[in-house]
């Protein structure tokens, strides 16, 4: 039977609850590290990103240029960094760029 509180708590902590209780944190994770992907790198890497996939801590990037593989490879830390910002919290560890 699910528990049931009474006083009036904040639909935040509600639906915060409702995640934890339902383990739904990484599946949130996963659509949420995506969009972060799309608005830090803009519609020139948005393009050439065929697949975007978060298995654990690892970001799994599939893209359609070499060249652009490439040139991000130089810079993984950074945007690594930037994905937990944007998120709030660190969910990224690894990237890897395909």
């Amino acid at each position: 039977m699910a528990k049931r509180n009474n006083d009036n708590q904040p639909i935040q902590d509600i639906l915060k609850e409702f995640v934890q209780t339902n383990n739904l944190q990484s599946g949130l994770d996963k659509v949420e590290v995506r969009e972060a992907w799309a608005n830090l790198m803009g519609n020139g890497v948005n393009n050439y990103t065929s697949a975007i996939e978060l298995k654990h801590d690892t970001l799994y990037v599939q893209l359609s240029s070499s060249v652009l593989r490439e040139e991000l490879s130089y810079g993984t830390e950074k945007i690594i960094k930037m994905l937990n910002e944007s998120l709030r919290k660190e969910v990224v560890k690894k990237l890897v760029l395909r």
